[in-house]
């Protein structure tokens, strides 16, 4: 079974965490440790990074990682590299998160089957349009069993929610707005009733919740509307600040208690 799959049929009664970051930060060759450091500290599934010099969804923060990685040296071959080495070391599910242009220079087979032989158990590729995900992408991803995630907004209609949610496995990342990535200090009641709505919509697939999770308060509402909630820039900033994983867990835990 996918490892994703197993996540979610594993832990029906617990809420999720999982944590993004860029791989090739803060060091080029720290990738794996910040992996492994992360399932240590009881991170549920890791979103890696792959940096691209035009990142659309993204905001400043993971903007300025993945210029740091690129400049670092960084590429979708070192990266998979990186994580051939640790593969049996690494249980959670892993997650790469990269934009399109990336992945189809490096070619869309080669890189479904390098996510299979190096235990990348999903993707999101956020500038991927639905219409290719059905026609040219899933048959590849389904012949490797890695799982296509797909995003929804607030702006999603629920008739594009329900086909997405008919045609993908694994989960839906539920985007919390429809903007960039950043923190945010709370959910106003008009993103909470848009976490009720689609949660009353009883999908077939798990949801998780990202985009300004960083405060006791965001998690909080992001758990008790979803399987889990999903942590990118606060953990960036300050895996960037602090230069060092194990610090900067210990710095997302505490603010994530406040």
């Amino acid at each position: 079974m996918n490892k994703i799959n197993q996540l979610f049929e594993s832990n029906k009664d617990r809420k999720l965490l999982s944590l993004y970051f860029c791989a090739g930060t803060p060091t080029l060759e720290g990738t794996a440790q910040v992996i492994k450091t992360l399932e240590a500290r009881g991170i549920d599934m890791i979103e890696v990074g792959i940096p691209f010099s035009d990142p659309l969804a993204d905001g400043p923060i993971i903007q300025q990682a993945g210029t740091k990685a690129l400049k670092n040296g960084m590429t979708l071959r070192k990266l998979f590299s990186q994580l051939a080495e640790i593969k049996d070391e690494v249980h959670i599910p892993l997650v790469l998160m990269g934009y399109l242009n990336v992945i189809l220079h490096f070619g869309l087979d080669h890189f479904f089957a390098r996510c299979a032989e190096v235990g990348v158990s999903g993707v999101i590729i956020p500038d991927l349009p639905f219409q290719d995900y059905i026609d040219e992408v899933k048959p590849m991803a389904d012949a490797h069993d890695v799982k296509v995630i797909m995003m929804i907004t607030p702006e999603t209609s629920d008739e594009r929610i329900r086909f997405i949610d008919e045609h993908t496995d694994g989960f839906i990342y539920m985007v919390s707005s429809a903007s960039i990535t950043g923190t945010q200090q709370h959910f106003d009641e008009a993103k909470q009733r848009y976490f009720q709505h689609i949660d009353a919509m009883q999908l077939k697939n798990p949801r998780m919740i990202g985009f300004g999770i960083s405060n006791r308060q965001t998690l909080e509402v992001a758990q008790s509307n979803a399987a889990g909630a999903i942590i990118g820039s606060k953990f960036v900033s300050l895996l960037d600040e602090l230069g060092d994983v194990g610090q900067a867990i210990d710095a997302l835990y505490d603010a994530l208690r406040k």
